[in-house]
């Protein structure tokens, strides 16, 4: 503190991500499961902003979504708590995080919050910490972590830890994001993979797109159980100006790939006349 006012470590935007493909290779011995998917950040973002704390006072976080737990099971604490174990010492810290991105929607928002936070602190306190060790962290909190250390578009194999950046990636379509009123449990997503299988009449198949296909090996289980995403992915998809729809990781997210002519405001509409008013929507843009 200098003068009363608190020193900012950080202020740093946590962007979404979509799963533009997501295809699962099948179980590994680890329990995990081997995938190939390609991922790109959104302009949809959280906040986070990180201030030093007193001397001895550890590490205080909060959130403006009561909803969200703040204790040590938070993916932001982790990652303190991961930079602590590797630098060797306590840091006192004050983080608040303003949430945007909704969570269980398979936008990997608390993942990106986590990123964030690595980054942020590995900066903000010129700890020169290399980009493998911080790999290293994100990849021992959780499979998309990694992915968020990187800009741009991306594949991810092995559980998604193993990231190659696209060297060129020149389209960033608008995407619209549309969320129900219920949350998908990734866990659990993974685990009826395996045995799941697919309902006649819905569409499952891969779409071309100029980027790669528009396909998700989650969408098996998820549809399964959740049937209104199979219709909302439907229902998207027959919207005028959608060139393609697709379920984002593991829900219960499904977005809609938006052209030239489509009208944004009809196409929400059409959605709260279908789905209810409740029914989250979010027009972003894939960030270069």
């Amino acid at each position: 503190m200098e003068n009363g006012m608190s020193t900012i470590i950080f202020e740093r935007e946590a962007p979404a991500k979509v799963n533009l493909s997501l295809r699962i290779l099948g179980k590994r011995a680890d329990g995990f499961h081997e995938l190939e998917t390609r991922m790109v950040r959104v302009s949809l973002a959280d906040s986070i902003r990180c201030e030093a704390g007193e001397s001895g006072s550890g590490l205080r976080f909060t959130c403006d979504d009561p909803s969200l737990p703040t204790d040590e099971s938070n993916l932001v604490v982790k990652a303190v708590r991961g930079v602590e174990q590797t630098v060797g010492r306590r840091l006192d810290l004050g983080i608040h995080l303003t949430k945007r991105v909704p969570h269980g929607a398979g936008l990997g928002g608390g993942s990106s919050d986590a990123a964030s936070v690595l980054l942020g602190l590995n900066e903000g306190l010129g700890l020169g910490l290399g980009r493998e060790t911080l790999v290293g962290i994100a990849a021992s909190l959780g499979s998309d972590i990694p992915f968020f250390l990187y800009e741009g578009a991306c594949d991810c194999r092995g559980r998604g830890e193993i990231v190659e950046r696209l060297s060129e990636f020149p389209w960033q379509p608008r995407l619209l994001l549309v969320k129900p009123a219920f949350s998908v449990p990734t866990p659990w997503a993974y685990k009826e993979w395996l045995n799941s299988q697919e309902i006649p009449g819905i569409d499952y198949a891969a779409r071309p797109m100029p980027w790669g296909e528009l396909v998700n090996s989650l969408e098996r289980p998820v549809f399964a159980k959740h049937l209104v995403l199979a219709d909302l992915k439907r229902f998207l998809g027959e919207q005028p100006g959608v060139e393609g729809a697709l379920l984002s990781g593991s829900g219960s997210v499904v977005f809609a790939v938006l052209g030239a002519g489509s009208d944004t405001d009809a196409i929400r509409a059409a959605i709260a006349g279908e789905y209810g008013e409740a029914t989250w929507t979010c027009e972003t843009t894939v960030l270069p």
